[in-house]
């Protein structure tokens, strides 16, 4: 059986693991790709597991060095890269008038410049196959704003209209790209909120319960498969009506 390839960036947890997880059930061979190389094999042997081929990345996609090397290596070992999901993101919250220019920069360096590093790595391989996949992965907040998150916001709405700008660049080689914007997601990224503000959250969003990591990886299945070939540069929420 013919398996298409997937890069997925910031694979090693959360909602990057599920997805690579769900891809390889889907008959996708991954690509773990994130600076936590143990985490990463964990990620790998479970793809392994489920009938998938899988080969791990130590990437740093806030560097391009890294960035060109590891794609470099991974279309040398997996003959092909078809598709793309740009997950790698960190945060570092304060308020906009006490956020330190080091913790804006780092944000704004992984969150959306690596996003563009990586996206431009594949591209090329992409083009000569003449179809590809590009998902990345944004935030409600991108949308709507957020205080306190000056710099994941604008990293996030930042990815929206790198969406858009390659979507229209890479359509006439068949390639697609899109965002998905998850709402609030059960992940150790947001296990560490108190309570309260839990629940303030979740008194904003209609379905009334949080979004699961798997609410996340069936959206990356559809827009990475054959049933989404007529959709490019849009944004799908996946927030439980939290933002609409």
């Amino acid at each position: 059986m013919f398996h298409r390839v997937a890069l997925v960036t910031g694979a090693s947890r959360g909602i990057g693991r599920e997805i690579a997880q769900s891809l390889c059930k889907s008959n996708y061979d991954i690509i773990v790709a994130s600076p936590e190389v143990e985490n990463n094999e964990a990620v790998a042997e479970s793809i392994r597991a489920c009938g998938g081929r899988a080969m791990t990345l130590n990437l740093d996609v806030s560097s391009q060095d890294s960035v060109k090397e590891g794609v470099s290596a991974a279309l040398k070992e997996m003959g092909r890269i078809d598709v793309l999901v740009n997950n790698a993101g960190i945060t570092r919250d304060a308020l906009a008038m006490r956020m330190k220019p080091a913790d804006w920069n780092l944000v704004l360096q992984i969150n959306l410049t690596g996003a563009f590093y990586v996206a431009q790595a594949v591209m090329p391989a992409m083009m000569k196959e003449r179809w590809g996949r590009i998902i990345n992965i944004t935030s409600v907040v991108g949308e709507m704003g957020n205080p306190g998150q000056a710099n994941y916001v604008a990293s996030k709405a930042g990815l929206i209209g790198l969406t858009k700008c390659l979507a229209k660049e890479l359509a006439s080689r068949n390639i697609t790209v899109n965002a998905i914007a998850p709402g609030f997601i059960e992940t150790d990224m947001t296990a560490v909120l108190p309570q309260d503000v839990k629940d303030q959250m979740l008194a904003t969003i209609p379905l009334k319960r949080f979004g699961r990591p798997s609410d996340i990886a069936n959206a990356v299945k559809f827009l990475a498969s054959e049933d989404a070939n007529y959709i490019t540069g849009t944004v799908i929420k996946v927030n439980g009506g939290m933002y609409m």
